[in-house]
């Protein structure tokens, strides 16, 4: 299938031009979605436009930076440079931008190490100090608050579930409301869908 044919289907069109994902080819997902005129092509957009645009306590920035750290995890390139610039777009900094960064980096290597600790149950292992340094965690550009819901959010999408509840009992003590993790791990969990068809 070529790039023309997905050009011919309005719903994703609109899809990427809400991402600003100019010149994208389509992967072997997209085009067997494309092909039979998918009517998962509506809910994709339809479901993305939502965590992205229509949250009630997460604000666009946020959203967008929420939806970058899920980008970065994922390894994908096409997104984080269009949800980079979305978020440039909607007033991060670039400091906020390289937090989000160091956040997941951080995540990533938390995610395993205490997922490993968790599945094992070994005293020889949970009675050592982790050794893992975490000055970004002390005085976050983005905020405690923000900082934590990020790393709920890419704890999330790894499945780390030591991870998991601690950061949710974090940003709550931090003054959030379970409405808030619920809208931004749900976004989490959209942009993983919605990488998973464009990859």
């Amino acid at each position: 299938m070529s790039q023309a044919v997905a050009i011919q289907n309005e719903t994703f069109l609109n899809l990427l031009g809400e991402l600003q994902l100019e010149g994208y080819t389509p992967s072997l997902a997209v085009q067997s979605l494309l092909q039979v005129e998918s009517r998962y092509i509506k809910d994709l957009k339809i479901n993305v436009s939502n965590v992205l645009n229509n949250n009630q306590h997460l604000n666009r920035k946020e959203s967008v930076l929420l939806a970058l750290a899920v980008a970065l995890n994922e390894r994908s390139e096409l997104l984080k440079e269009s949800l980079t610039g979305l978020a440039r777009q909607a007033g991060a900094t670039e400091a906020e931008l390289a937090e989000v960064a160091a956040c997941t980096s951080l995540m990533n290597t938390n995610n395993i190490f205490y997922r490993f600790r968790h599945f094992v149950k070994k005293d020889v292992y949970t009675a050592q100090p982790a050794g893992i340094k975490m000055t970004i965690m002390a005085n976050p550009v983005l905020g405690k608050e923000f900082f934590e819901l990020l790393s709920l959010v890419v704890s999330s999408v790894n499945g780390c579930e030591l991870c998991i509840t601690s950061h949710e009992q974090s940003v709550l003590q931090h003054g959030a409301s379970e409405s808030r993790v619920f809208e931004a791990v749900k976004l989490g969990a959209v942009i993983k869908g919605l990488i998973t068809v464009l990859s």
